[in-house]
């Protein structure tokens, strides 16, 4: 995990072993979301992006985990939000050492006003879709700038407390910021952004 080149929070890179997991293939879209929001009650996202293909936006880290305990009532399985290091794992495909999951060299911007719908760029290694870009996606660790010189080097799952959630890769509105598999980005979990997205996990 991190990176020598990246910022001071990125560092030191450590290695840590985590625990087999599964990851969605893409994040969470508007038609996913409007289900729980149907079922639950909970109000709709007051985010400018309504495709149903498109990532859901404009939801707190509150409202992500709600998603997530309701997905887990209506299946077998628990769901939950990734860990930090499940992301930059699930992020980097099996490969180390490279910037983004393509390669070192950063694509031509295209100039997106919005998020796209899901799936349809090429996916990584793993086959995950939009992974380091389309929207931000939140994970489920607290944030603190200095953790990885005490993170744990087994199931890392951040700071027992904090102020602000982790974030992970870039967006369409902070594409070349953020969108390296090391870059670490927070916000307050109680904050909403149209930017602002999340794929679910789960334990193997």
């Amino acid at each position: 995990m991190g990176s020598d080149d990246g910022r001071p929070d990125e560092s030191p890179v450590h290695r840590v072993c985590i625990d087999a997991f599964e990851i969605a293939a893409c994040q969470v879209t508007n038609a996913e979301y409007a289900a729980f929001a149907n079922a639950t009650g909970h109000a709709p996202p007051p985010a400018p992006f309504n495709d149903p293909e498109q990532p859901v936006t404009g939801v707190s880290w509150f409202e992500a985990v709600a998603y997530c305990d309701w997905l887990s009532s209506v299946s077998s399985r628990h769901v939950r939000l990734p860990t930090e290091a499940e992301w930059e794992c699930a992020s980097r495909g099996g490969a180390e050492g490279m910037h983004y999951p393509w390669g070192d060299e950063w694509p031509l911007q295209d100039d997106a006003t919005g998020p796209r719908a899901v799936g349809r760029r090429a996916p990584n290694a793993f086959g995950l879709y939009d992974i380091c870009e389309n929207v931000h996606e939140w994970c489920s660790d607290w944030y603190a700038p200095d953790y990885y010189a005490v993170s744990s080097e087994t199931n890392p799952r951040g700071p027992d407390k904090g102020s602000r959630r982790v974030s992970r890769g870039g967006s369409w509105r902070h594409q070349f910021q953020f969108s390296r598999c090391a870059a670490r980005s927070s916000l307050p979990p109680e904050f909403r952004y149209a930017d602002y997205g999340f794929r679910v996990a789960r334990d193997v």
